[in-house]
């Protein structure tokens, strides 16, 4: 008895607890399936949501799989679908179906879409039980994708912005280049097969694969290897092999070549490291990245930013693509550098391929008019790819091409006597009339102790020596008793005002001058040798030539510059130098080319004005060591520009003397000076 009695109760309880539940509406259904869908849940919205008649069109491969799987590939995130609430009141017919505007948006990689459709809910009997169920078609991804349309992505590629001189004139540009190829059925002979492997220094194997390709036909010209417009006698030798020719193909062109070539850089393949750091900013494989130079520095804004396109296809042939989203691919920028191109190469071109670095700064903007590194190398050939045989001779040249020389220090010499002599005089320790009687060769201070002497570059100078005299004889005892004269704090003072130990204010890494490798000066004997420009003291090319700016504005030093867009003009150092005082530097400079050792500088119809120096490079024990030699000169008329010259190994050349031969071709008349 008791057990039917408790069959009986619990079977009025279910009952009742049934007829207490109110039935799922609509809405009910449709809040459901759109919190699945904004989660991206598209396994529970096809098995629990969707009707009989959407399943049985829409397999669940078909709904799931494909919809997961553009998420992926079209980088769909942040979808949001929302619909219009209904009244409260309203009424539900289960024989009606129900319909509720609704809005969908996403971000995808090709940018935000957003559109509205109208969702239908009808109620079916399922599992002997009645709910509402979603009518669903390929509408609901893409308004206008249809069922058997395909969903596609391409890619546009940005043309690099191109770099140009203060003029215009091109230094890396979108140009032309040639493409070196094979028509198969003219090309038979494996001794030709032989020949252009070893011309392009590629192998046979390589070109044999680019021959095994599946569309090659015996007419069609199968590309090999690209090659600069200016690898002339290589074309000419490519395509006197039978079946060999060539077209012109799509390139990125320095037209300058070596002379520019450490300014300009170059572009090349990305690395494998340089992907992994750069991973999210859209690059690939297949890309070609600044590798060096301003290519590298101004990647960033060069590069642009590629297109990307969403569209529709569908089945029939010739029907048009429907555009589902698009980002159009923005072009680089065109930047523009204060480099003047011409004086560039006619700089390049008087280093006769010497080892060395050039400066040229405008003495009145900061303007840096060339920045040269000699010898240089061609940038095309790190473009198309250079092989490791190549690299390795490259790097191995004496005279190591690839060494951005303009970046390093060195030695000034007694190109920094005029910096020192300007130091003394602000200082009240020097002045410039006063003559002190100097004899024979060598000098040392008795406090010093040890065998250490100053050595003079001409011991016939004519005594008394005055600041002027010292600058025309370039004679190391005057500026070292003037050291020793202001002291170690006041020239160190002094150094450093003109920027020695602290950063230079430039976009391209330049290694800081330095007073010692301290930045400190031990002893009197270290006094003596920084005062012109030997012991630890190293100086920059461009700094140097910036340092001579204060002769002409009576002053100031600009800060270098090597974009147009930057401010001109901006005061890096001021008050260096008084206008009295520089006009007396200014005179002897100019004295120093008419009355001095450097006679090709002295040109009869351009009257130059500036300084020598010569820096002996010996390591200890040796009797005599390598020698860099330095000129630093401008027009005393009209100083358009301050060209600073170092070149490497002058010891058995003439000395600083040939650097001042090679900087006057530069000036002479007809040379655009």
């Amino acid at each position: 008895m008791k057990k039917g009695l408790m069959g009986v109760l619990s079977l009025l309880f279910v009952i009742l607890l049934t007829g207490c539940q109110e039935e799922a509406t609509p809405e009910d259904r449709l809040a459901e399936y759109v919190s699945h869908w904004n989660k991206g849940d598209f396994a529970a919205m096809y098995k629990d949501y969707l009707n009989k008649g959407t399943k049985e069109l829409f397999s669940k491969e078909n709904f799931v799989e494909r919809q997961e799987s553009l998420q992926k590939d079209l980088g769909i995130e942040n979808v949001k679908v929302t619909y219009k609430k209904p009244a409260k009141d309203t009424e539900w017919n289960a024989k009606k179906p129900a319909d509720f505007p609704i809005k969908v948006s996403m971000d995808t990689v090709a940018g935000p879409v957003e559109f509205e459709k109208t969702i239908t809910l009808v109620n079916e009997t399922r599992d002997e039980a009645e709910n509402w169920f979603v009518k669903w078609d390929t509408s609901f991804i893409f308004p206008e994708l249809g069922e058997k349309d395909t969903v596609g992505i391409s890619t546009s590629q940005p043309a690099r912005g191109e770099i140009l001189d203060r003029n215009g004139q091109p230094i890396a540009i979108n140009g032309k280049g040639e493409e070196i190829g094979v028509v198969p059925g003219k090309f038979t002979d494996e001794a030709s097969k032989t020949k252009l492997a070893e011309l392009l220094g590629t192998s046979v194997e390589y070109i044999d694969r680019q021959l095994d390709q599946s569309w090659v036909k015996p007419d069609q010209i199968v590309p090999i290897e690209k090659v600069a417009k200016n690898e002339t006698t290589l074309l000419d030798e490519a395509i006197k092999i039978s079946g060999v020719t060539y077209r012109e193909t799509p390139m990125r062109e320095y037209p300058y070549g070596e002379a520019l070539s450490h300014v300009s850089g170059y572009i090349g393949s990305i690395t494998a490291e340089r992907l992994k750091e750069l991973k999210g900013k859209g690059y690939t494989e297949a890309d070609l990245i600044g590798r060096q130079g301003m290519e590298l520095l101004l990647e960033d804004r060069l590069r642009g930013s590629s297109g990307v396109r969403i569209y529709i296809k569908p089945p029939e042939k010739g029907a048009e693509t429907i555009t589902v989203a698009e980002i159009p691919a923005v072009n680089g920028e065109t930047v523009s550098l204060t480099i003047d191109a011409e004086l560039q190469e006619k700089t390049y071109q008087a280093m006769k391929g010497e080892a060395g670095t050039s400066a040229a700064v405008n003495p009145k903007t900061g303007e840096t008019l060339a920045l040269v590194s000699s010898p240089g190398f061609d940038p095309s050939e790190f473009m198309l790819g250079m092989s490791g045989e190549k690299l390795e001779e490259l790097k191995g040249r004496p005279l190591n091409p690839l060494l951005t020389r303009f970046a390093y220090s060195y030695a000034p010499g007694s190109t920094i006597k005029p910096i020192t002599a300007t130091i003394g005089m602000e200082a009240g320790t020097l002045d410039p009339t006063e003559g002190l009687t100097i004899n024979g060769p060598t000098w040392s201070d008795p406090s010093w102790g040890g065998d250490y002497k100053v050595t003079r570059v001409h011991p016939e100078a004519p005594n008394p020596i005055d600041l002027n005299k010292a600058l025309v004889y370039s004679d190391n005892i005057y500026f070292a008793r003037e050291a020793l004269d202001m002291g170690t704090e006041t020239f160190i003072e002094g150094l450093n005002g003109f920027g020695y130990g602290e950063e230079i204010p430039f976009i391209y890494n330049l290694k800081a001058s330095q007073i010692s490798n301290d930045g400190k000066i031990a002893s009197l004997g270290a006094l003596a040798d920084t005062s012109f420009g030997q012991g630890e003291m190293l100086t920059n090319i461009l700094h140097l030539a910036s340092m001579y700016e204060v002769f002409i504005t009576d002053g100031v030093m600009y800060k270098p510059t090597l974009l147009m867009e930057d401010e001109k003009s901006q005061v890096w150092k001021e008050g260096l130098v008084s206008a009295e005082n520089a006009a007396i530097l200014r005179k002897s400079l100019r004295n120093v080319v008419v009355d001095g050792f450097a006679p090709a500088a002295n040109l009869p119809s351009v009257p130059l004005a500036g300084k020598t120096g010569t820096a002996e490079l010996k390591a200890g024990g040796e009797e005599r060591g390598k020698e860099n030699g330095f000129f630093v000169t401008y027009n005393s008329e009209n100083p358009t520009f301050i060209l600073a010259m170092m070149i490497e190994g002058v010891e058995d050349n003439d000395g600083s003397a040939y650097v001042a031969e090679l900087v006057s071709t530069i000036f002479a008349p007809g040379s655009g000076e």
